[in-house]
Order: structure tokens, then sequence, then C-alpha cells
């Protein structure tokens, strides 16, 4: 009886002690030196979320906010929506979000040209 009262109370301190702390992924790799946590890398100012090109129409969604190519987002006219990038016009300057930040799609070079660069000639 004793025994099974000790093995209780040290089960309900070790749940104690580990609800305390914040569950950590191990499988998780860690962050590269100097990297941001997700709060620093938040970033300010207008998120491209979405966009929907049909032969009718551009819409976009930013940050929250679904806009039209030609409407108003705040101060910003939608100039220019595109496959993957909307081009917002203010009085003083033009900002340009892309749907995947740090990518900027180019277009692919030709088959032959492609090949000829590949370095796996026979």
């Amino acid at each position: 009886m004793k025994r099974a009262l000790a093995f209780l109370l040290l089960s309900c301190a070790g749940a104690a002690f580990a609800q305390r702390g914040a569950l950590v992924d191990p499988t998780r790799p860690p962050l590269p030196a100097g990297e941001p946590t997700a709060k620093e890398s938040a970033p300010a100012g207008p998120q491209l979320q979405s966009i929907l090109i049909s032969p009718t129409r551009r819409v976009a969604v930013i940050s929250g906010n679904t806009v039209v190519q030609g409407g108003k987002y705040g101060d910003a006219t939608v100039a220019a929506i595109s496959e993957g990038a909307v081009l917002l016009r203010y009085a003083d300057r033009k900002e340009t979000l892309h749907l995947i930040p740090g990518v900027i799609k180019r277009e692919r070079r030709a088959d032959a040209e492609a090949q000829s660069h590949k370095g796996n000639s026979r």
C-alpha cells in the first residue's frame, strides 16, 4: 500500500513538473545562429496572402483585405496583380508585395539551351 501511494505521489509530481515547462519537439532541428524566432520574424507592413486570377478579374488578399486590380488598399492603389506579386502605387512610391517573400519568378531557358548547360554531354 505504501509503495502504491509513493508511486502515485511521484507520478503526480512528475506530471506537474512536465506541465511547468514548454513542450519542445526533440526532432526539430536547432535554429541557425542569428536566426530570428517566430515572434521576431513577423514582417511589418502589408502582407500578400493570396492571389486569384481569372479571365474576367484579378483579386488579391492583402493582410486579410480582398482587393481588385485598380482598387484601393489603404493609401495605395493596386496597380497590378500578377501570378506571384502585387504592385501597390502610393502617392510618392511603389511597393511590390510577393506571395512568397524571397522568391522571384524567372522565365525558364529554352530546352536546347538548358541541355547545353547541364554538363551531362555524352
